[in-house]
């Protein structure tokens, strides 16, 4: 496998696009049909897919994290998303599972975490090396 693209639900692309670009700083890839109903982002190495909700009712969000996002730094990204505004709904924070990180709420209610690894040797459980998930 070479990567993964979350699929978040949104009840405005466009607005989400501005979102994820103006405010996490994300490249939009373009948008796609008469809503617009699609876009891609892409920051680094990560994409997000926003899709237009086609349901009257509010947008469904996970019960947690939407997505789970591995950063070099994740103090200095903090920082730079609350000079942007971003709703940060949880604080930096060292975890009991090895990273050092931080919560985001999208403008759908969706939350995405980012952080990066206290001790990176390949051994946390979002960055295994291939051979352990076997």
């Amino acid at each position: 496998m070479i990567r993964a693209m979350p699929v978040l639900q949104v009840a405005d692309v466009t607005a989400s696009e501005a979102f994820y670009c103006g405010t996490l700083g994300f490249t939009s890839h373009g948008t796609w049909g008469d809503g617009p109903d699609f876009a891609i982002v892409q920051r680094g190495q990560v994409t997000i897919a926003l899709d237009r909700s086609r349901d009257t009712g509010p947008v469904p969000v996970n019960q947690h994290w939407a997505a789970y996002v591995y950063v070099e730094d994740a103090d200095a990204l903090c920082a730079e998303f609350k000079e942007k505004g971003a709703d940060i709904v949880r604080e930096l924070e060292d975890t009991f599972y090895g990273s050092r990180d931080f919560d985001i709420r999208d403008p759908d209610g969706h939350l995405i975490a980012f952080g990066h690894d206290l001790e990176p040797d390949g051994t946390d459980p979002g960055l295994m090396d291939d051979g352990a998930l076997s």
